[in-house]
């Protein structure tokens, strides 16, 4: 019996492996061609995308294809319980415009919710609640990007993901392993245990999964648009799931207080982008409440007075970490949500404030932790704003490491740069029963205590780490880059570009190389296999010290735009179970 001979309601949504349906594609992790390009970490995201560039269809309407097929692949990384931030490059406008769609604490949320009598909550706790659901923002992004600058309907870019969440596809090693990391948050959540275990285990690699509770969603979304999310049925079915959490029998979940009009006051923002530049390229990111664009530009700002071509790897990695420590020290004290905090924003991207940082750096030796800069001189106008309280104080605080990110281009021309979440991996660990997918746990993305710019606050938007960039050279696109990871999304983007511009990396070398990530800490978070290597051990020479804690950081795509006009997509060769580049046409 095939999948499209079964009855629409099942009890059971998987099939083993022996079973007919999933197509078997062999990822290829870098392709080069004309026409348009896409990179994602998932084969089949990657060929919704294509097929929507082959029926057409621009960037913008690839890029939500394929974000919507990542919902089904990759459920446990983003979807449509989350939010996220795209960068778009126009090109007959020759101009860049992003779109900030992150969650946003429902109006009831309170300053003190993460630590209540002043005392803050255990964080995994906090994240398996429905008081850690913002209200997600992907479907109205999904809707103001096609609005704006897409070609195409809802019905039109999500039916390659309908077919796969009908269809289904075999699930992987790395799947397996992550289903496994969150087997005590889905056990407290029925509906979810139910899709991605049996018997309290993870599903077997191979086995065949299908989604037709988000098929029915997508369906919905595709007759009924952005409204049918943010209204009606379904958005009664996220309420009840936040303020209700369906957990297991006898399992004390913390409820969250989101309405109905939290959701239908939900708005995206369309906001100009960061610019900054490095060693001849113009680099545009995403701006607050994303700290990325800012902290990269920051970074580079830095290493930009180092003449690192000139250096041993060795040193030049040093300094890399040492400039990424100092611009986390800012990051951490002055960025947040700019409708809530106004953030010296002109001082921290000012290259005259990045030489009075630079004069922090030892060449010779790490710093154990770095203190907070004063910008404020550097400001265009000097008093506005005002410094917070918190400005003297950095530190390294709790962020998920997962999120997914994506890049397609045109044969126009037309670029989006595409990173968004549902936070932790499985979000809040809660599916909305009935409609297959799983919500955020976004609001732990503020820090639990203050005085702080990013604590919680009623419609605020936590700060965020995803860095979606585009980068131009001689006013024409060079590449682009972004990558999952929470705060290590910030060091793996800036250190791609480093490898990339600095260390002469093909950018597929410069995304597989080994990532070492400083995030102001007192030790550098790396992979496995990294400590004792003869890398190590020559950053060890400088007194850079790792964290005893290991794991893959990052899985980024890119693409790079060859001199000769063909297009190179890059995805991991390794990481996250290797990635899926495809082109239109490839060159011969």
């Amino acid at each position: 019996m095939t999948p499209t001979a079964l009855p629409r309601r099942l009890t059971s949504t998987i099939f083993l492996a022996l079973a007919v349906g999933a197509p078997a594609w062999a990822k290829t992790p870098v392709a080069t061609g004309t026409g348009g390009a896409v990179a994602t970490i998932s084969e089949p995201a990657s060929q919704a995308a294509l097929a929507i560039l082959n029926k057409g269809g621009n960037a913008v309407d690839a890029a939500v294809a394929a974000a919507a097929a990542l919902g089904v692949t990759d459920p446990f990384s983003c979807g449509i319980g989350g939010g996220g931030f795209m960068v778009i490059y126009l090109a007959k406008e020759n101009r860049v415009i992003t779109l900030d769609h992150r969650e946003v604490a429902p109006a009831a949320f309170q300053p003190s919710a993460f630590a209540p009598e002043g005392k803050a909550l255990d964080y995994d706790s906090a994240i398996a609640s429905g008081m850690a659901v913002g209200v997600p923002g992907t479907v109205r992004g999904w809707h103001d990007a096609l609005d704006r600058y897409g070609t195409m309907s809802f019905r039109q870019v999500l039916a390659p993901a309908i077919r796969v969440a009908q269809d289904g596809f075999r699930i992987n090693d790395n799947f397996v392993k992550l289903v496994k990391e969150n087997e005590k948050k889905f056990a407290l959540f029925p509906a979810t245990a139910a899709h991605y275990m049996r018997n309290g285990q993870p599903l077997p690699a191979g086995t065949l999964l299908r989604n037709p509770d988000l098929a029915r969603t997508y369906r919905l979304l595709s007759t009924g648009g952005v409204k049918a999310f943010y209204s009606g049925k379904l958005a009664q079915a996220i309420v009840t799931a936040v303020n209700r959490p369906p957990a297991a029998a006898g399992v004390a979940v913390r409820a969250g207080a989101m309405s109905l009009a939290d959701l239908a006051n939900y708005e995206a923002r369309w906001r100009q982008p960061v610019r900054s530049s490095y060693r001849g390229y113009e680099l545009v990111g995403m701006p607050l409440p994303s700290s990325g664009g800012v902290a990269i530009a920051q970074a580079l700002n830095i290493l930009e007075g180092f003449d690192l071509k000139s250096m041993p790897r060795e040193k030049a990695e040093h300094l890399y970490l040492e400039a990424s420590r100092l611009a986390f020290a800012d990051r951490n004290a002055y960025l947040a949500d700019p409708e809530y905090v106004d953030a010296p924003l002109a001082g921290l991207l000012s290259k005259d404030y990045a030489a009075r940082r630079r004069e922090l750096i030892d060449p010779t030796q790490a710093r154990p932790h770095a203190q907070a800069g004063d910008p404020y001189p550097y400001q265009q106008d000097p008093s506005v704003p005002l410094r917070p309280a918190s400005s003297a104080k950095s530190k390294l605080l709790s962020e998920s490491a997962h999120t997914t990110h994506l890049a397609v281009s045109d044969k126009d021309g037309n670029i989006v740069a595409y990173t968004f979440t549902i936070e932790s991996w499985g979000g809040s660990g809660i599916t909305v029963p009935g409609y297959g997918f799983i919500l955020n746990n976004e609001m732990t993305d503020f820090d639990f205590t203050g005085p702080h710019p990013n604590v919680p606050e009623a419609g605020k938007r936590p700060r965020s780490s995803m860095s979606p960039t585009i980068a131009f050279r001689n006013g024409k696109p060079a590449f682009t880059i972004g990558s999952p990871g929470g705060s290590t999304i910030i060091t793996t983007v800036l250190q791609t570009i480093f490898n990339h511009v600095d260390l002469g990396m093909p950018m597929p070398d410069a995304i597989n190389a080994p990532r070492i990530s400083q995030r102001n800490g007192m030790a550098t978070s790396i992979e496995p296999g990294f400590a004792g290597s003869a890398q190590a051990t020559a950053l060890e020479r400088f007194g850079q010290r790792w964290d005893a804690a290991v794991e893959e950081i990052g899985a980024a795509n890119a693409i790079v735009f060859n001199p000769d006009g063909t297009v190179t997509a890059v995805s991991e060769g390794k990481r996250h179970g290797v990635g899926s580049a495809l082109v239109q046409q490839r060159a011969h």
